[in-house]
């Protein structure tokens, strides 16, 4: 079994999964348009991305812009974790993901011996990084 995350943007899937690409040094795979569907949508949506995958080494997730009659509210029961052991990648991880974003924690050493920050990237994604300082 594999359970895995599908993340739901507002028109702006393209220009989120080439963000985390280029970060995550990932590829965009499987994509696909609504164009390229015969699913009733305006002509507005056709560009949009009706699914598509960013794969690389340590990620694999789904992605797509919601069709209309799908309605979207920014939630909070969701996180994307990262696990990471080496500080500095952590430090920059946290510093362009969450560019832009809103921060609800600091990135700071914690008491379970890690850094950790969680903040919501300006994509609206919400994410977690923690890095063990074992």
């Amino acid at each position: 079994m594999k359970i895995q995350a599908y993340l739901a943007f507002d028109g702006n899937c393209q220009e989120a999964l080439n963000f985390y690409a280029d970060l995550f040094d990932a590829e965009i795979k499987n994509r696909q348009t609504y164009a390229d569907k015969k699913i009733d949508v305006p002509s507005s949506y056709r560009d949009r991305l009706q699914h598509a995958e960013l794969k690389g080494k340590g990620i694999h997730f789904m992605a797509y812009d919601a069709a209309p009659d799908t309605p979207l509210t920014e939630g909070t029961k969701i996180h994307l974790s990262i696990d990471l052991n080496d500080r500095k990648e952590a430090e920059s991880l946290y510093k362009q993901l969450s560019s832009g974003g809103r921060i609800h924690h600091e990135l700071r050493e914690r008491e379970w011996n890690a850094l950790f920050g969680r903040f919501t990237d300006r994509f609206g994604i919400n994410w977690m990084i923690n890095c063990d300082l074992n």
